[in-house]
């Protein structure tokens, strides 16, 4: 299957970003592997290689580093000369002690919004012209349930510095829907659910197979399909 489209993967060397990468390569899309680390990058595009893909090319990227979004968005230019989908995938947890937010340390709150929050939106922002060349662009932006508000207040939970930043990933998903509603952009958060990789120690209930289905799915919509909304497997997610 032909079907030649770009795709731009932030923290795509492993765990979601990396099996996203795998599936989308299956469907026949040209995969930009975004990796802030180049050897962990390499090592991910060789393993792709040993599984028979070969529409797939490192981006070595750092979502919180401005000056590496830059330089990563000349190199796809140079590439491709569009971007057809985007998935903000790259992410960090906060670490395993306690989130409360009386406490939690201000500077790991930064930290989490450097990458989780600002991270998406400067690297969001720097791609835009080249997803602006696409007939039918698409942004994904990985989010989690403990960034519903309506969730949050009806469940006990741990993760709350980590659930404000996907909180505000949520609202620049909004934002942006909106300032590009009248276009043939489709953007869309996604929860994929709670999966066993390295961002929790691989302690989720599920696999990154069985998770990604959500990511694809709003990566590749058509365009009669919803934008500026909250997705998870079992349909639309409360805000």
């Amino acid at each position: 299957m032909t079907i030649n489209k770009t795709v731009l993967i932030t923290g795509a060397n492993q765990g979601l970003g990396f099996e996203t990468a795998k599936q989308l390569a299956e469907l026949g899309y040209y995969i930009y592997v975004g990796s802030r680390d180049k050897s962990k990058g390499t090592a991910a595009i060789q393993k792709l290689n040993k599984l028979g893909f070969n529409n797939v090319e490192l981006i070595e990227i750092d979502v919180t580093d401005i000056n590496s979004i830059k330089l990563a968005k000349q190199e796809l230019a140079t590439k491709t000369g569009k971007l057809d989908v985007l998935i903000n995938n790259a992410g960090i947890s906060g670490g395993f002690m306690s989130q409360k937010m009386s406490t939690y340390s201000i500077g790991n709150l930064r930290k989490l919004f450097d990458t989780n929050f600002f991270g998406a939106v400067q690297t969001t922002q720097q791609f835009i012209d080249l997803l602006k060349k696409s007939n039918e662009p698409r942004i994904v932006n990985v989010s989690s349930g403990l960034a519903s508000l309506a969730f949050s207040t009806s469940h006990d939970l741990e993760f709350y510095a980590y659930g404000c930043s996907k909180t505000a990933l949520n609202a620049f998903t909004v934002s942006l829907a909106k300032e590009f509603r009248h276009t043939n952009f489709k953007i869309n958060s996604v929860e994929p659910g709670y999966t066993a990789t390295n961002l929790n120690e691989y302690q989720g209930v599920q696999t990154v197979e069985e998770a990604v289905g959500i990511i694809v799915k709003y990566a590749t919509i058509g365009d009669d399909a919803p934008t500026g909304k909250f997705f998870w497997k079992e349909g639309e997610f409360a805000w």
